[in-house]
């Protein structure tokens, strides 16, 4: 799968995620640390890419425009979690929603569940 990490992740998720054979990419890594959302909605809608975040303005960008893609991976309440867990978490769960993620979908990691609500989120 081709992830976008968000500032707000950690670049060691790059090659936690690459070591199980994801294409990975962080915006800093790609020239977009500072840009605001919908440049980097375009980036990863342009590269095929999930994006990953905690910024939960994103889902709000996709429901403002009625947008399909691109995917977004939000994990939420995850301070308290290392590179190692999120990956751990990620990849433990993404056999469960890896057709969500290709068809479209916004999947948010609460502390003790998974949502998904499939795009365009407001159809």
């Amino acid at each position: 799968m081709r992830f976008l990490l968000d500032q707000n992740q950690s670049p060691r998720l790059v090659g936690l995620l690459e070591a199980s054979g994801h294409d990975v990419a962080h915006v800093r890594d790609v020239g977009l640390a500072t840009a605001p959302d919908e440049i980097v909605v375009e980036f990863a809608v342009e590269s095929s890419r999930v994006l990953v975040s905690s910024d939960t303005d994103f889902g709000e960008l996709l429901a403002r425009s009625n947008a399909s893609s691109p995917s977004i991976l939000l994990f939420r309440r995850q301070g308290q979690r290392r590179a190692p867990e999120v990956a751990a978490l990620l990849l433990a769960n993404l056999p469960a929603i890896e057709g969500d993620l290709l068809a479209g979908a916004v999947v948010v990691f609460d502390d003790d569940r998974i949502r998904i609500r499939s795009l365009p989120l407001n159809p």
